[in-house]
């Protein structure tokens, strides 16, 4: 009998673990544009030193975003399906990168790319903090990121938790979430401010 309720304590386990991975599979077919938004603390190494952020995150598939930092410091990163930009309002300078180059294995490509089973190994996590987890690991070894935690209340898309290799971690928390949102033909559309320093990468 004790044998019997401990495989069953397993298989409860294993049920829990999956759906973090069901649920992210189930966010990249079903939903297809979102807004939401977001706070960010990016933790040192050494757990020493949290900066924080905040703003807001839209998306639309395949490939395009505007992820906009209001506080504390103003920057724009927007991609239209071909090109990335980045905008930093301090420095009036706008960086512009392809968006193969730009995209790979990020967070962006995770919540917004085409196909993430091309650009992640993706693993069950147990729940934790109310949440059902899935890890994502790139499959390439080039990029900066080390490994991606996504966390879903249900259906919805709820944070991210960010390793790079660096060790720094980075810990999103979304709110106001709205799923399949229809943006105009220009919402992802950017334009470099007259003046703005233009860097090609």
């Amino acid at each position: 009998m004790k044998r019997l309720a401990a495989a069953g304590m397993v298989l409860l386990a294993w049920s829990a673990q999956a759906d973090g991975v069901d649920a992210l599979r189930d966010f990249a077919r079903d939903v297809q544009s979102a807004r939401a938004q977001f706070t960010q603390t990016v933790t040192s190494p050494d757990g020493a030193r949290k900066k924080q952020s905040s703003g807001r995150f839209e998306f639309a598939r395949p490939n395009r975003f505007r992820f906009v930092y209001d506080k504390p410091f103003e920057q724009q990163i927007v991609a239209d399906g071909q090109k990335v930009w980045l905008y930093d309002l301090d420095l009036n300078q706008v960086t512009v990168r392809g968006m193969a180059g730009a995209l790979g294995a990020t967070p962006a490509a995770l919540l917004a790319g085409a196909s993430i089973d091309k650009e992640f190994e993706l693993k069950p996590q147990p729940a934790g903090d109310g949440l059902q987890w899935a890890q994502a690991v790139p499959r390439s070894k080039e990029g900066s990121i080390q490994a991606i935690r996504v966390g879903f209340q249900g259906a919805q898309l709820a944070a991210l938790e960010i390793v790079d290799t660096f060790g720094q971690r980075s810990h999103i928390r979304f709110s106001a979430v709205e799923s399949n949102v229809r943006f105009g033909d220009d919402a992802f559309r950017f334009e470099p401010p007259k003046g703005a320093d233009v860097i090609q990468q």
